[in-house]
């Protein structure tokens, strides 16, 4: 099991694994062979805010997130996306793996509007080539209670 995985169970959240068979290029392509609609895989950002401050942002789909509005409801002007070392290091995982559990470091985190818009939905597990699905109901009850905004 991974670590989202574990995560999940511990949580009491039901969920399954789906393990691709070759590597995965594209969000396109890990829908497809998930049998779903790219708006249904789930991104987890990570930015970071200052020296030591980051941010997650979990967002549905293929769109990109809209800056002016992530800073609006930050509150912060500047900010960047997180290198490769810094999501390693805080998340535990790599880029393409990366779900909102089990992270290395507390973070704190957002939940898009875009991800309640579907009812299953699939999600980094911390292991390359596999994802966690689950419903968009669960992966917000698992969260508990994170900031819902509107970023993209």
């Amino acid at each position: 099991m991974t670590p989202v995985g574990r995560a999940l169970e511990a949580l009491g959240v039901p969920f399954r694994e789906f393990s691709h068979e070759g590597p995965v290029r594209s969000l396109e392509q890990a829908a497809e062979e998930r049998g779903q609609r790219p708006e249904q895989v789930v991104r987890s950002i990570l930015f970071r805010l200052a020296q030591d401050e980051y941010l997650m942002v979990v967002v549905g789909g293929p769109k990109q997130i809209n800056w002016k509005a992530l800073r609006h409801v930050v509150g912060h002007s500047r900010m960047t996306m997180a290198t490769p070392d810094e999501v390693r290091a805080v998340t535990g995982y790599e880029i393409g793996a990366v779900g909102p559990f089990a992270l290395a470091q507390p973070v704190r985190i957002f939940l898009d509007e875009s991800v309640m818009r579907e009812e299953e939905i699939s999600l980094g597990s911390g292991v390359r080539g596999t994802a966690v699905i689950l419903t968009a109901a669960d992966l917000a009850r698992a969260l508990g209670d994170v900031e819902r905004v509107s970023v993209l």
